[in-house]
């Protein structure tokens, strides 16, 4: 295979940035690395990250402090990577999940309902697919029964014995899934990620999406991220603001304050008082024209979080666990700060070439 050289020197383009002297088919580290290093350093040490960011942008000229003075704060939903769910699929895979850890133990089940529990499962599609409701409901209840019988049934038979406490959890979460009804909150949607919620946006193209809340908060001059937080409980959005405010004031700069926060209407009945708060509400007599343009430069924040969720990657967490979405957001913020860097060096360096073009 040909190599390229820089300069015309003996050393490849490769060696520059990977020191490889040839093109390389696997990836440079493996995944569980990755993983490993995430959960040695958890979110706090994606916090001192993401606050040397912050440090960055101020050395760089990217960000002033005086920008830190009027803040945009709002939340979105942060999806998990995780398949839609229904009743069916939930039943099914909670009962192979039983079905696979009492083989594990050694325990033998009165019947597992193989071949019943996959074959109403497709039926219960295809009747759907069919607007036949009440077949389909059928075999939702015949799911349902199936994974109860085998939650029973193994329940009984490791009772009395010391669980461990995979085998405790598996048991608690297919309790609760059997019980849980439509109407009941917190309910389990997801077998792998129980802490996923259903959070209703608002959107017309997408009722509901199944995740966690994240509040960001950037600076209304300049649109730099300085704060990042994963919120679980599906929290209203006015309990959110003092624990972001909160965050912001631990990773500014010293010398930096925080005088003016801008936020939506869903904020209203925050409770903060210590920061000035100020509702995107309808003009009032007494607001200057130049209260009028910073109010107004608080949807700046709403593309943003587009931007984020877009520009850095899957669109959705891949990250376990609620320390995974602490993770994910943060990472989101860091990846934007990088990239707004990045950005300002390329103006910098192409400005003379750009006015001369001009010229």
């Amino acid at each position: 295979m040909s190599q390229l050289f820089l300069n015309g020197s003996k050393t490849p383009i490769g060696s520059t940035f990977a020191q490889e002297i040839s093109f390389q088919y696997k990836f440079p580290i493996d995944p569980t690395t990755l993983n490993k290093w995430r959960k040695k350093i958890s979110s706090e040490g994606f916090e001192d990250l993401f606050k040397s960011t912050i440090e960055a942008g101020i050395k760089t000229g990217t960000i002033k402090k005086t920008d830190f003075e009027k803040v945009n704060v709002d939340t979105t939903v942060q999806e998990k990577e995780i398949s839609f769910p229904t009743d069916s699929k939930l039943y099914h895979k909670m009962r192979l999940k039983l079905v696979k850890e009492s083989k594990k133990l050694g325990i033998l089940l009165r019947r597992t309902y193989g071949k019943a529990s996959k074959k109403s499962l497709i039926m219960q599609g295809r009747y759907r697919h069919a607007r036949q409701m009440k077949r389909a409901a059928k075999e939702v209840r015949s799911l349902r029964v199936m994974m109860g019988r085998v939650l029973r049934d193994l329940a009984r038979k490791t009772k009395g014995s010391e669980r461990s406490e995979k085998l405790q959890k598996l048991l608690d979460h297919g309790e609760k899934l059997f019980k849980q009804k439509r109407t009941d909150k917190n309910k389990i949607y997801s077998l792998h990620c129980p802490e996923v919620e259903c959070i209703a946006k608002g959107k017309a193209h997408k009722k509901y999406e199944f995740g966690c809340k994240v509040g960001f908060a950037t600076s209304s001059s300049g649109n730099f991220v300085i704060g990042a937080k994963a919120f679980h409980g599906n929290p209203f959005d006015g309990h959110t603001l003092r624990e972001s405010l909160e965050q912001c004031s631990r990773l500014m700069p010293v010398g930096a304050k925080i005088l003016d926060v801008f936020v939506d209407r869903g904020y209203k009945g925050h409770g903060v008082t210590e920061f000035s708060v100020h509702l995107d509400q309808k003009k009032k007599k007494n607001e200057t024209k130049t209260f009028r343009k910073w109010l107004r430069r608080r949807s700046a924040i709403e593309p943003l979080i587009g931007h984020m969720k877009n520009d850095g990657g899957p669109k959705r967490n891949h990250l376990l666990g609620k320390q995974g979405d602490q993770i994910n957001a943060l990472m989101m913020a860091i990846g934007f700060n990088l990239r707004k860097i990045q950005g300002s060096f390329c103006l910098e360096f192409l400005a003379p070439t750009l006015t001369l073009i001009s010229a």
